[in-house]
Formats: structure tokens, C-alpha cells, sequence
């Protein structure tokens, strides 16, 4: 907001997400720290309370609101803070192609990969969707303690093998999902 007449400024361009949502520049969030924050922006930026407001600044609310909305996201979810953290630092994520990945990490990928495309079975999906839930939380503290030792390209690794069960999620929910 303007100091002087009180109007909605745009937001700056390529703005640091930490800063915006008033968190430290670290992968560990406090995440209720974090929804509180994101609250809080919400009822002071949201495009509802601009609706009697010069047709600019109603702009400038909807970008401030979709801002927030992705400063909330990327940081809440581990893989895409710890993305944008790489970013942050000047490092380019890994590529599918850059596959340092130990074999038998790709052995254990092709395994849960070659079960999800067999037919629907639901002690099977179960025990799938526990095996990621378990590697994301271990490769989660993993990547935190990456981070504290300032060891980016471990970080990157690790976050390259978060990306598979990532899109391991996604397949298992595309499954559950009755058609």
C-alpha cells in the first residue's frame, strides 16, 4: 500500500516467497506459522475487499492474491520449497536425464511403477501409497539435514528422487480415483 493516499502498489516483480509469507530462508517451515501468515494476507489483499476500488487497483489485488497463493504453496509442500530453495542458491534442479540415481533406486522405482499398472487391487495400492508416504518422510528429513550442512548438490539429488514419488502420487491417486 501506498504510505501516502493508501491505494494498492503492484507487487514487485520476482518477489522472494520466504519474505513474502515471513518465513526464514530455510527448507524447515513452520507450517502453521505459515497458514496463519497466509491468512492474514488473504483478508487484507483478497480481490473481494477491492471491489469498490479503482479498476487497477482490483488488478493489482488479484495478482497480490495469486502471489500469495503461490508463495503458499511452494513453501508448504517440501519438494517444491526445496526447488525453489535450489533456485534460490543459483543451482538448476536435476533433469530425468541427469540420472545419477543409483540402480537400485531405479530398480525400486520401476518395481512400485510395475505394480501401479497392473489391475486395481486395493490391498496393493494400500501397501504403495504407505512405501511413498514412508520414502517421502525419509527423504524429507534427508533434505532437511542437506540444507542445514549447506550441501546443495545433495540437496538436489535428493529432491530429484522426491520428484519420482512425487509423480508416483500422482499415478497411485489417478488410480483410486473411480472411473
Amino acid at each position: 500500500f501506498c504510505p501516502g493516499c493508501r491505494a494498492l502498489q503492484p507487487p514487485r516483480p520476482r518477489p522472494d516467497l520466504f519474505r513474502l509469507m515471513d518465513c526464514d530462508r530455510s527448507f524447515r517451515v513452520d507450517a502453521q506459522q505459515l497458514q496463519r501468515r497466509f491468512r492474514s494476507l488473504q483478508r487484507a489483499l483478497h480481490p473481494d475487499r477491492f471491489g469498490r476500488r479503482p479498476p487497477k487497483e482490483q488488478h493489482y489485488s488479484q495478482q497480490h492474491s495469486s502471489l500469495i497463493n503461490k508463495a503458499y504453496q511452494t513453501l508448504l509442500n517440501p519438494l517444491s520449497r526445496g526447488l525453489y530453495l535450489l533456485e534460490l542458491n543459483g543451482v538448476e534442479p536435476a533433469q530425468e536425464t541427469d540420472c545419477d540415481a543409483d540402480s537400485a533406486f531405479l530398480t525400486e522405482i520401476m518395481e512400485i511403477n510395475e505394480k501401479l499398472a497392473e489391475p486395481k487391487n486395493e490391498d496393493i495400492l494400500e501397501e504403495i501409497e504407505t512405501l511413498i508416504k514412508v520414502k517421502q518422510e525419509e527423504l524429507t528429513k534427508e533434505v532437511t539435514s542437506a540444507f542445514e550442512r549447506d550441501d546443495l548438490q545433495e540437496a538436489k539429488k535428493l529432491l530429484a528422487k522426491m520428484k519420482y514419488f512425487a509423480n508416483l502420487e500422482d499415478k497411485l491417486k489417478n488410480k483410486k480415483i473411480p472411473s
